[in-house]
């Protein structure tokens, strides 16, 4: 699950920088967004706020997997059956979420959409699933089983009852867009929250860059850490909403697509970095990897910064962020977590 951050900023016109800020929330692509313009004036950043809407609209008609009409359903229908034609925006998608399986080794894997909800996060959850019933969830889940043609822009799924869905990389995608679209017009600064992966760029009309305040995990309602953005994206997954305890052992909502097991290790995973896109595949992927692989992945990508929160309280941290963190304190799982800055 993708978290809210807390959107720290002075919602005021700034006469002394001649900028004005205007803040839309809207329900899209089957969630929140919220997006944030500066402009000259009010006329302006509400325009550009309706062409970021518009924008959005065309994006979730094109791979949202819960609409019929959209060009990802007709891949999921035709599983087993036949490839299936596609727009070279939603074949390049394809093959940036394979390649991330490829270097995450199936921890990321938009195929899981076909994965059998055994597992329930509700509280009527009282014993594990068998390894069998596991195994038999998994039977349609597979990266390997998506077949690209780049000649052709054809997407083909191998098993019938395969499906994909883009629930941990469309938002972010999403989010992408519109802030170069709005780039590309002569917008100099604003927020694209979608549904909690943000897309930052410029500043704020008093000339501070965007504060973004990382939630307490083991306080929902607190932040523990602030992050300056200008020209970067956010994104963090956790668990700490959603999961079940089983034989005293804590086992998150995010499942590994790899094994068909929660993730288990970590209770927040926060990226920074230019991508929204990345940023979120990134931590959902680090969720289910767990601290030490989490660490070692995502040292191949210099230009993205991470905060892992540990189910234990422990926090580790990228220098490069400046995060001042604070001991997570009243942590029901450990009294005195550790501090860590790498």
């Amino acid at each position: 699950m993708k978290n809210y951050f807390v959107f720290l900023l002075l919602l005021l016109t700034s006469a002394s920088y001649g900028q004005v800020l205007r803040k839309r929330t809207t329900l899209l692509m089957g969630g929140r967004f919220d997006i944030t313009i500066v402009a000259k004036d009010s006329l302006t950043a509400e325009q550009n706020i309706d062409t970021c809407i518009k924008e959005i609209t065309r994006i979730e008609y094109l791979i949202s997997d819960w609409k019929p009409e959209t060009q990802v359903s007709e891949i999921n229908r035709n599983a087993g059956i036949k490839p299936v034609k596609v727009d070279r925006e939603v074949f390049e998608l394809t093959q940036r979420a394979l390649k991330l399986s490829q270097e995450t080794d199936g921890a990321f894997d938009i195929s899981f959409a076909a994965m059998e909800k055994i597992w329930k996060f509700d509280g009527s959850m009282t014993a594990m699933p068998s390894p069998e019933a596991i195994k038999k969830s998994m039977a349609k889940v597979g990266y390997h089983n998506i077949i690209l043609d780049s000649l052709n822009s054809t997407i083909f799924l191998k098993l019938k009852g395969m499906k994909i869905g883009f629930g941990a990389l469309g938002e972010g995608y999403a989010g992408d867009r519109c802030r170069t679209l709005m780039q590309a017009k002569g917008i100099k600064a604003g927020i694209i929250n979608a549904t909690g992966d943000m897309a930052t760029w410029g500043v704020q009309p008093n000339g501070e860059p965007w504060n973004i305040g990382i939630t307490n995990p083991f306080q929902p309602d607190t932040i523990f850490a602030v992050v300056k953005l200008h020209n970067s994206a956010i994104v963090t997954s956790g668990s700490y909403q959603k999961h079940v305890l089983l034989n005293g052992k804590r086992y998150a909502h995010i499942i590994n697509p790899k094994t068909g097991y929660p993730a288990t290790g970590l209770i927040s995973v926060s990226i920074t970095g230019p991508s929204a896109e990345l940023a979120n595949g990134f931590s959902t992927s680090m969720m289910a990897l767990g601290k030490g692989k989490a660490l070692a992945f995502i040292k191949h990508y210099p230009a993205y910064q991470y905060i892992l929160i540990t189910d234990k309280g422990r926090v580790i941290a990228s220098k490069r962020l400046g995060v001042k963190a604070k001991k997570l304190n009243n942590n029901p799982l450990k009294s005195d977590p550790e501090l860590d800055t790498m």
